[in-house]
């Protein structure tokens, strides 16, 4: 038998990503004894967050009334509901999307801020709509020094906060089970997976804050979107590598209810991570507006032409039901300079480290570092001088599938051709949105002035290989405003809440269908701080 111990704390929050820190941060405001346990290693304390661009969906900012943006609670909220698709009986998700648009000044910008977060001066604008109406104004504010400025500056206010003694933070323990009395959840096992230690912890209440199931893709797929068809053979994963459902067992198992697993928010352009550190590991691009979104067989993806910043979802959904479940980006030097970034801090540099000259150069000239970098590091990269080339170098990585020279050169003329008759001639769909874009100052920084493909100016020609990227659920532990984990029957579980990805962001589904974007991470700060203040009292 392995070696055993009890140890008593008021309240255990297991894992440390923003979520639990939120968590935990409020729980020390009110003088509570916290113990934090997370799998992960210390360094890397803050989890999935710390990776992140650091965007925060935020409504009547400082910064938007800087940019001369009108913005409301109640404009946010008509948002939030057409782009969810709410059921008519998701009542706790629709009360989490009121509260999150209510109290995203109080309860997460003035928070941040008071703890040293900052906000660069540009908010930007993803997720508009496409079919129906997204973000009507930007509200996605990037963190200055992306999710490592989120993050630290949340790790030094708990290791320096005035009741830091009331705090034991535990790393490289998992735990396996949640101990209950009659109805009431009082505490839980956590095992030391190095030396198969038992610890037996009592406490006064329980947080789950381990994340969603996006970090196993056999869940991910298992819980696939029915109307999406079947899962596409190969998935890329840029969640957490403990984002793996376990937990969401054990609170099924006391009595908590799991809910809209099969909502799921994935990104349209995962490439192979370079140095992958969990299995499938990938990088999610952010992908060039003015680039050709093609099918394994070079045909362009259609008849809506895909193009991002309008309806993430609509992106996956057209792709998974292609050849293969993957696509192809076809661009030039010039496009990927001016419009390719990466959805995270490891790459975005100048951003993670607050350069902020360098961030000004990649505004004003492209971000050439990345671009080398990108092709230098990636397998799902090719470059040619000439069509014919390139789709020699995609069919050499391109599987069982074959991309045609002949129809991919027909669609880039067909392309290229609009953009060569001028603006008042130009009859395509995606310049359509292109010049949409650029009429807003922070596209029209990063997105080419109708830039065509087949240009030898702006050589090489560059192909991008691109998977789904499994990334949130949407879905999860049902929870109501206090973060209570909720039977079934909707009674709470007594001592038992969740926080952050673990309960679909809030409710089970806070996000419905879809996400506006920046709603992530507002959601776990807003759901820890109701779970700490709650048990708090």
């Amino acid at each position: 038998m392995p070696e055993q111990s009890i140890i008593r704390s008021e309240v255990i929050i297991a894992g440390g990503g923003l979520a639990g820190i939120a968590t935990a941060i409020e729980l020390l405001d009110h003088d509570l004894k916290v113990t934090i346990i997370d799998r992960d290693q210390q360094e890397s304390f803050g989890g999935l967050a710390k990776e992140s661009f650091g965007g925060i969906c935020m409504i009547g900012t400082p910064e938007q009334r800087r940019m001369g943006i009108s913005d409301s609670p109640e404009l946010a909220l008509k948002d939030w509901y057409s782009f969810a698709e709410f059921e008519h009986d998701a009542i706790w998700p629709k009360k989490w999307a009121e509260y999150y648009v209510n109290h995203s000044i109080d309860g997460i910008y003035e928070w941040l801020k008071r703890r040293d977060v900052s906000f660069l001066s540009m908010v930007n604008w993803p997720e508009r709509g496409l079919f129906v109406p997204g973000n009507s104004v930007p509200r996605w504010h990037i963190v200055w020094g992306t999710g490592k400025g989120l993050v630290d500056p949340l790790v030094d206010c708990l290791m320096h906060h005035p009741n830091s003694g009331n705090l034991q933070l535990i790393f490289e323990h998992r735990v396996t089970e949640l101990i209950s009395d009659g109805d009431k959840v009082t505490g839980c096992v956590v095992l030391c997976e190095q030396t198969g230690t038992e610890i037996h912890f009592e406490a006064n209440a329980v947080v789950v804050a381990a994340g969603g199931i996006c970090g196993d893709l056999d869940l991910v797929k298992k819980h696939w979107y029915p109307d999406w068809g079947e899962p596409p053979e190969k998935l890329l994963t840029g969640s957490h590598k403990y984002a793996d459902g376990d937990m969401h067992e054990q609170v099924e198992e006391v009595g908590g209810n799991i809910t809209h697993l099969e909502k799921q928010f994935h990104y349209a352009a995962g490439i192979h991570h370079p140095k992958p550190r969990k299995p499938h590991h990938g990088l999610s691009l952010i992908p060039p507006k003015s680039a050709l979104w093609v099918n394994a067989n070079g045909k362009r993806i259609g008849p809506v032409p895909l193009i991002t910043a309008y309806d993430t979802r609509y992106l996956v959904e057209q792709i998974c039901r292609q050849p293969g479940g993957f696509s192809w980006q076809v661009l030039n030097r010039k496009i990927m300079e001016r419009e390719l970034a990466v959805s995270g801090a490891e790459y975005m540099t100048d951003f993670r480290d607050k350069k902020k000259l360098g961030v000004i150069r990649t505004l004003i000239f492209g971000n050439k570092p990345l671009t080398d970098r990108l092709l230098s590091e990636s397998e799902d990269i090719v470059t040619a001088n000439s069509i014919e080339e390139l789709v020699g170098k995609m069919n050499e990585i391109n599987g069982e599938y074959r991309v045609d020279p002949k129809l991919l050169e027909a669609e880039v003329k067909q392309f290229d051709g609009n953009i060569d008759r001028g603006k008042k001639y130009m009859n395509d769909d995606q310049l359509r949105r292109i010049a949409h874009l650029r009429q807003f100052v922070g596209d029209r920084l990063r997105t080419c002035k109708f830039q065509k493909i087949d240009d030898s100016g702006a050589y090489p020609l560059i192909a991008i290989r691109e998977f789904i990227l499994a990334r949130k659920s949407l879905g999860g532990i049902q929870t109501d405003l206090n973060s209570s984990v909720l039977k079934p029957d909707g009674e709470p579980v007594e001592g038992l809440f969740a926080v952050g990805e673990a309960a679909g962001f809030g409710g089970g589904g806070i996000h419905g269908l879809r996400s506006l974007e920046g709603t992530f991470l507002g959601s776990c700060i807003l759901t820890g701080r109701a779970a700490g203040m709650a048990i708090a009292g």
